[in-house]
């Protein structure tokens, strides 16, 4: 007998439905930051220029658009010896990553503009232990464009927490990035068939031009 592949074996199993687009996105940009983006500067960077440039085309038009923006960046107070937790013990090169460091701050080709969220986080959710579910919900935010690294961690736990929150996840596939090929394509999989939509940017960019204006537009003069 032919063993099933992942395909078949997920479709049989109900899995891998869309969820579709809600009416109130708002982008997340997951630990873009110089300790995960510049490899000179750190053992956890990756190369992720691509992806930088993709959520770059995400941000004009949200911005545009008056929806909100919220960028992420994983940072530990040094001052407070339980602040690095058992996370660190997994991966010890994030205690690197000190709250005031160049190692935290955002990649500057975002160009982040002081209207943009920032979260510092101290676990790979975006939504453990933050404000963000909160923030949200305060601007009746129904859908999240998650963006950002990495796919396998920080980005996969935001996507499944963001499900959780009752938030519809959107993954622009161009948009996320790993340090390594395989966990990147094997959760961008898992994430689609399970726990939001993965789908061309493209796609991502023709549902944010035919938006209204959002909470954040600028009122007419």
């Amino acid at each position: 007998m032919a063993q099933e592949n992942k395909f078949q074996i997920y479709q049989r199993s109900g899995l891998g439905q869309r969820m579709g687009f809600g009416k109130r996105p708002a982008l997340l940009v997951v630990d873009m930051q110089i300790g995960f983006t510049r490899p000179e500067r750190s053992p956890l960077a990756g190369n992720y220029d691509s992806q930088v440039a993709a959520i770059r085309r995400l941000i004009e038009p949200m911005r545009a658009k008056g929806w909100p923006v919220v960028y992420t960046v994983i940072g530990y107070e040094t001052a407070r010896q339980g602040d690095a937790c058992l996370w660190t013990a997994k991966a010890s090169a994030l205690r690197d990553l000190k709250v005031g460091g160049e190692l935290v701050e955002l990649d500057p080709r975002l160009a982040r503009k002081p209207d943009d969220f920032l979260i510092v986080k101290q676990y790979p959710s975006a939504f453990f232990a933050t404000h963000l579910a909160s923030t949200l919900t305060a601007m009746a935010i129904d859908t999240l464009i998650v963006s950002g690294c990495t796919t396998s961690g920080c980005v996969r736990a935001s996507v499944v927490d963001a499900l959780s929150h009752g938030f519809r996840p959107i993954i622009p596939i161009e948009a996320v990035g790993d340090r390594a090929q395989e966990p990147h394509d094997s959760n961008l999989f898992d994430m689609d068939s399970k726990y939001g939509d993965a789908m061309p940017i493209a796609e991502v960019l023709a549902y944010v031009e035919g938006l209204p204006a959002g909470p954040l537009a600028a009122e007419p003069s």
